[in-house]
């Protein structure tokens, strides 16, 4: 008699840069069903916005260093699993051009309880909004600027700190 034995699913890099759009539920179950002793999973999407500072954003350019953002993102993944029991972690970041409600940002976390994957999740999403090398040139009426980053982002980046 010949068993059919099961392949361990192909590993999947924690970190992915794409132009593509990313199915979010589809990630979310594949990362799922890798390990039984997950217990909770926390995700964000963040999606293009069409107002900036008060101004219409008919479409953003969002440009990256290859290599340089994957590794600045790894050492962020790897600082969350430093601080959390995490068992899985996937962030994928689309570069190209953007339109409004197009998403931009997938963070999911898994481990065994809630309060890790919440806190982990948004910890990886503050530390992303300032220390990933990214480079956002949003279309407007007026032209075209580059986005600079945030004081309020810095900020909530802070709060983590050891």
């Amino acid at each position: 008699m010949v068993r059919s034995v099961r392949s361990p699913p192909a590993a999947v890099p924690p970190v992915t840069i794409q132009k593509a759009p990313f199915e979010a539920g589809k990630v979310i179950r594949a990362l799922c069903a890798q390990d039984p002793n997950i217990g909770a999973v926390a995700s964000f999407i963040g999606l293009m916005r069409d107002l900036n500072q008060g101004e219409y954003v008919k479409q953003m350019k969002l440009e990256h260093y290859p290599g340089m953002t994957e590794k600045a993102i790894g050492e962020i993944v790897d600082e969350a699993k430093e601080r959390w029991e995490l068992i899985e972690v996937r962030v994928i970041h689309r570069v190209g051009k953007l339109e409004p409600t197009d998403p931009i940002v997938l963070v999911v976390v898994a481990c065994s309880h809630r309060a890790a994957a919440f806190e982990a999740c948004e910890f990886i999403m503050d530390y992303l909004k300032t220390r990933a090398p990214f480079w956002k040139k949003e279309i407007t009426r007026k032209g075209e600027r580059w986005v600079e980053s945030r004081e309020s982002d810095r900020q909530a980046a802070d709060r983590w700190r050891k």
